[in-house]
């Protein structure tokens, strides 16, 4: 039997087709289902599927792979899982790179991430034989345990919020609006592979604990972390989070501004455009919520949608992003307490706050 050794990415990718987080795949992707979804966005039995889960090996280990031949998977050693191998292919990554990102640019993390994986890629069914064990492995939730916590909570619809920041008030504020229409919200931040700068899972833990706990109603939001790579792809990693909400018992999605975007390289609701074309396919409901921002006229959070018109792009605007907040936390100034709440961010005191910083 061929053993492979798997880096952390692909013992998480393995972890969650085992699980079934990412249902309807049972294994890594074949040829045929690869390209009929770069292509298509849809497996081959035309099932939506925006993106490629694929496990990539150098070219000299894929010449000694043969259809029928099982792996062994292996991480630090270990035997972790097994692979049914279906298909040993190639493809040309630039090309691919710009019809899955947009764009071939190595400059956008995801692109560089596929550019930089190995030249082949093997595909087939896979078996679990051991869960992942990471510092934030204990904060993860199976689907079946998440499924089991709404029966126990007694929640008919669930809202599945993505994000991969410490809480702001932006955030928040659409996290209100789930708690106004669904029985619960999951809360369900993404710490796998993300790239330098991005908030450490430790950040986001704390600051959402502290949220959580402290600001909205018992028993009425579950926290647990989803341990999948950020791929930076906009809108067709949106719909992939919706697919991956639903596998997890959730009823309604949240799609934002931006999401799951990097840099420029998507407009702002390129997401809620290509989630509306698989609207009715998805077995879960998106909720295309504006991007909201703090007005000083409204002395509130807005959006473009409940503020007054004359007011969108002028001085009254305080911008609430991510990005931003990360920007003025990593040069130790405090956030206005507007766009972040005080008590977050006396939470991550003596935390490390972002990936590439020591103990990160």
């Amino acid at each position: 039997m061929i053993a492979l050794a798997l880096t952390d990415d692909q013992y998480l990718e393995l972890e969650k087709i085992g699980l079934g987080a990412f249902a309807p795949l049972d294994g890594f992707m074949a040829e045929e289902a690869f390209r009929s979804v770069v292509d298509t966005m849809r497996l081959p039995d035309g099932t939506p599927f925006p993106l490629p889960v694929v496990l990539d090996v150098d070219a000299d280990v894929a010449t000694r792979i043969r259809a029928g031949d099982s792996l062994d998977l292996r991480y630090q050693g270990r035997s972790v899982g097994r692979l049914l191998a279906d298909s040993v292919f190639g493809c040309d990554k630039p090309e691919i790179a710009r019809k899955v990102y947009g764009t071939d640019s190595p400059k956008h993390p995801g692109v560089a991430h596929f550019l930089s994986q190995g030249d082949r890629f093997v595909g087939g069914r896979v078996t679990l034989l051991e869960r992942a064990d990471f510092d934030f492995s204990p904060f993860e939730l199976t689907p079946d345990q998440t499924k089991a916590v709404f029966r126990e909570r007694g929640w008919g619809t669930v809202v599945g919020f993505q994000t991969r920041n410490v809480p702001h008030r932006a955030h928040e504020y659409l996290q209100r609006i789930a708690l106004e229409i669904a029985d619960g919200l999951f809360v369900q931040p993404l710490v796998g592979r993300k790239k330098p700068g991005d908030y450490t899972p430790q950040a986001i833990l704390t600051g959402y604990r502290t949220l959580i706990e402290r600001f909205y109603p018992s028993g009425r939001v579950l926290l647990g972390v989803l341990s999948t790579a950020m791929r930076y792809a906009g809108p067709r990693e949106a719909v992939f989070h919706a697919i991956v909400r639903r596998n997890y018992g959730c009823t309604h999605f949240v799609v934002g501004r931006d999401h799951a975007g990097v840099g420029d390289f998507y407009g702002l609701y390129d997401a809620h455009a290509l989630t509306r074309q698989f609207d009715g396919e998805l077995g879960i409901e998106v909720l295309r919520l504006a991007g909201p921002f703090y007005s000083q006229f409204c002395q509130a959070i807005v959006t473009e949608r409940t503020c007054p018109a004359h007011l969108i792009g002028t001085d009254d605007v305080i911008e609430v992003s991510g990005t931003r907040i990360r920007g003025i936390l990593a040069e130790g100034a405090t956030p206005d307490p507007r766009i972040i709440r005080p008590e977050v961010v006396d939470g991550l005191a003596g935390i490390p706050l972002f990936i590439g910083e020591p103990d990160a």
